[in-house]
């Protein structure tokens, strides 16, 4: 039974030192990266498919996967990772269920307007879904993730100075479309 100066001290640990243990068997420090992370990887995939239940099973499937493959985590910076799982885990379902990655903007689109009633849905979201698909990804991680351009450039697999530049004018585009809305 673990005391709790032993939790108190896992908790105080890096994403990085938690994954590792993970990494070498400990699966109850799973818990703690999930508890710091899961709300995260929820919010991203919502802004990125606007479906809830689609958005908690894909949640769930991450870090499912995180436990399943954590032998491979190779001591790199840990949210980089998971939302390279994240993103993998979206892009397999809309694959799997025959809409292609760029039919995530039609598809959270067509949400939203069956959820128009909803009062959770702000003229940015609208606006953030209007974006293709990649934009409105590296907005949400970017802006909303906090994630900085040299982890979100390994997450996309590219280099900082290309993923700032595409930052950049995806926040053109969605400040020409939220303007042009209101």
């Amino acid at each position: 039974m673990k005391t709790n100066k032993t939790i108190t001290f896992l908790e105080n640990l890096t994403d990085e030192m938690l994954m590792a243990k993970v990494a070498n068997g400990n699966l109850d420090v799973l818990k703690i990266l999930f508890e710091r992370h899961h709300k995260h990887v929820f919010n991203f995939l919502y802004k990125m498919c606007g479906d809830k239940m689609l958005s908690e099973d894909i949640t769930q499937e991450v870090f499912y996967k995180l436990m399943k493959y954590r032998s491979s985590y190779n001591n790199g910076k840990f949210v980089s990772w998971l939302f390279t799982i994240a993103r993998n885990c979206l892009k397999t379902h809309f694959r799997k269920t025959v809409n292609t990655p760029e039919s995530i903007d039609t598809t959270a689109i067509k949400h939203i307007e069956k959820e128009e009633e909803k009062p959770d849905y702000s003229d940015l979201q609208i606006a953030l879904n209007q974006l293709d698909a990649s934009d409105r990804e590296l907005l949400v991680l970017h802006r909303f993730q906090e994630i900085k351009y040299e982890e979100l450039a390994n997450i996309v697999g590219s280099t900082p100075g290309a993923v700032k530049t595409k930052v950049s004018r995806a926040m053109q585009k969605l400040r020409n479309i939220y303007f042009k809305n209101i």
